[in-house]
């Protein structure tokens, strides 16, 4: 079986190789060929050390398959089914579960760098990314991790959802539940900004402001339903063509910096929400002032996942793309095999594509 393995954090290239198994598939447990899987930030967080896995591992978390074997136990899919994976399992019994936060459920998570799915070389093992490590052409995830979804939505759809709509358009509507007629700005017009651009337009937002210092991305971004954009150095500007200088009701981080959340922070008018979307670093410190935090009103929020029950999510952002509510074509930049990776990780890293996505045989 093919798969791209990361040997250790900042190595300059992937080993893509063609001699992995898989571990045996357990009762509760589902395998899936992969057929799209996105190159996604939090996957090049990954290969910097930003976002800690166990090593070797395999990358990729935002993929979508066909189901070719399942456990004794498993009643939720069969072979045949198509699914997208859900890097966040929700086990169903923990704290987070039961209050209904299962996009905070850590169970899988924390198993995952404790049981390597993967073998290479006859002997060695290899972990998965969250448990998945979709860059493989086969995966071994929980029956929770595996997530059915109507064949009619193409896999390379069904991959996005796996991860940056879900994370976009569901931090607008689960965890900001932006208001119609709402004034919003998103920092960051990668994958995820754009979905979060798209969830406002879809909530009703009448202003979305769109902010990148690349100005490459502000038509794009427009295109999925900014109605403005600008870099950095012209939000005030912007601010007080748009809202009068008070500042916009939502103001969205999509960068995983500190100085990308001072950006939102600045954006959001006194009580508005500013809503952290970006995977940072663990030593990245946000330097907001005791008598700001109080004083301006703002409410920070936190959105992991998008806020999302992804067995209601995942089904709900598929009608969406079925009736045209969002453009996932758009976000599209290529569509590239495995044999490409390297090259595809290194455009990422340039910060001038979007979503390329690695279509299996």
């Amino acid at each position: 079986m093919r798969g791209a393995l990361l040997h250790a954090v900042g190595d300059d290239k992937l080993d893509i190789r063609d001699d992995f198994t898989l571990t045996p598939v357990g009762p509760s447990d589902v395998r899936v060929k992969i057929k799209a899987t996105g190159v996604c930030h939090s996957d090049l967080s990954v290969l910097t050390g930003v976002l800690p896995m166990p090593l070797p591992v395999i990358p990729g978390h935002e993929g979508a398959g066909e189901v070719v074997e399942v456990g004794d136990h498993v009643t939720s899919v069969q072979p045949g089914d198509h699914v997208i994976i859900n890097w966040t399992p929700a086990c169903g019994d923990c704290p987070n579960c039961i209050v209904g936060q299962p996009n905070l459920c850590t169970t899988y998570v924390m198993k995952s760098f404790m049981e390597a799915r993967f073998v290479y070389g006859g002997q060695t093992p290899a972990f998965g990314m969250a448990g998945c490590g979709t860059w493989a052409e086969e995966i071994v995830v929980p029956w929770q991790g595996a997530i059915k979804v109507d064949p009619e939505v193409p896999y390379e759809a069904a991959a996005l959802i796996g991860c940056g709509i879900t994370t976009g358009v569901g931090a607008v509507i689960n965890t900001a539940k932006v208001r119609p007629g709402s004034t919003v700005a998103v920092v960051g017009c990668g994958g995820v900004g754009l979905s979060v651009i798209q969830g406002a337009r879809v909530s009703g937002a009448t202003t979305i402001l769109a902010i990148d210092p690349l100005e490459s991305k502000h038509e794009l971004a427009k295109k999925v339903g900014a109605t403005h954009a600008c870099t950095p150095d012209q939000l005030m500007d912007a601010i007080g063509t748009l809202t009068g200088g008070q500042g916009f009701d939502y103001g969205f981080e999509v960068v995983g910096k500190s100085a990308a959340i001072m950006t939102a922070w600045q954006a959001t008018r006194r009580g508005g929400d500013v809503v952290v979307v970006g995977a940072g670093a663990m030593d990245d410190q946000v330097p907001l002032t005791a008598f700001g935090l109080l004083f301006e009103g703002k409410n920070i929020l936190s959105s992991l996942y998008g806020g999302a029950d992804v067995r209601r999510d995942f089904p709900f952002f598929a009608n969406l793309y079925k009736a045209g509510k969002l453009d996932l074509e758009s976000m599209i930049s290529s569509r590239i095999r495995l044999a490409d990776l390297n090259d595809a990780v290194a455009a990422l890293r340039s910060g001038e594509v979007l979503r390329q996505i690695v279509m299996f045989d």
